[in-house]
């Protein structure tokens, strides 16, 4: 893990949820997947979208608009059970790739309030998977 990533992962554990700099205000949860090929439990953090209306918080696999999808994508994938930490809240959810009909729109929303999702869109060929994930 990169010590950027440790970083913002140490200041949301011990601030309840809140970091400054570059998220500062943001959505931001800590996603826990387990390694697709290591087994070994990984934690991102990730900035989300509530969507209240399905019970569920959707999360972007942009990684600022690389050509790859990020690791934490690929781990979900191959193991979906993941844990979430929302704030001071901890729980284990199901992640659920979107199909593009129901992508699309999340996407859009997504990038209409963090512009940042606009420019990774422009800056990759991939489509930038959305990620459903429902606490189990």
């Amino acid at each position: 893990m990169s010590d950027w990533n440790t970083a913002i992962i140490e200041e949301f554990r011990a601030n309840g949820g809140k970091v400054g700099g570059q998220f500062e205000g943001a959505p931001l949860l800590l996603l826990t997947t387990t390694g697709a090929k290591s087994g070994q439990e990984r934690v991102a953090p990730v900035m989300y979208l509530d969507d209240p209306d399905n019970d569920r918080l959707l999360v972007f696999a942009s990684k600022a608009g690389a050509p790859t999808h990020p690791d934490w994508f690929h781990n979900l994938k191959a193991n979906p059970t993941v844990t979430l930490e929302v704030g001071t809240e901890k729980f284990q959810a199901t992640a659920t790739e979107l199909p593009e009909a129901e992508r699309a729109p999340l996407y859009a929303k997504q990038a209409e309030r963090y512009p940042g999702f606009k420019e990774y869109e422009e800056k990759t060929d991939r489509v930038i998977p959305v990620v459903a994930l429902t606490k189990s």
